[in-house]
């Protein structure tokens, strides 16, 4: 996997990733995998596994649940507002409002989505 150039000043998300045995980069492959396709956690143990990345699915899902509602938060912070009812589609709706490109700023268009979801966790 290639190294992504990530910064975490959020203190949230510090506090969040401050115990991950895992690369980052790894982790947040994982969930933004999760939360952006129909994908399975087995799916998800299984094509980490062929990257040479052997992880749990059951690790897998413990990040999703502890990231992506800080994710969604910070993004909400950034964007413009969304009613959000439910908590377990946060990640989902953040995703498919970073593939529509509906982060603020000119910047946010011109980077891939991919990017714009590492960028929440600068």
């Amino acid at each position: 996997m290639v190294p992504l150039p990530i910064q975490i000043t959020t203190s949230t998300l510090r506090k969040v990733t401050k115990r991950l045995h895992y690369a980052l980069e790894v982790t947040l492959v994982c969930v933004r995998w999760y939360a952006a396709y129909p994908l399975s956690l087995r799916n998800l143990e299984e094509m980490m596994a062929e990257r040479g990345v052997v992880v749990d699915h059951a690790t897998v899902h413990r990040w999703a649940l502890k990231m992506l509602p800080v994710l969604a938060a910070v993004f909400r912070a950034r964007k413009r507002s969304v009613d959000c009812a439910r908590r377990q589609i946060a990640g989902i709706e953040t995703m498919h409002m970073v593939k529509k490109g509906q982060l603020d700023g000119p910047k946010a268009q011109a980077l891939s989505s991919a990017d714009q979801f590492y960028s929440l966790a600068i």
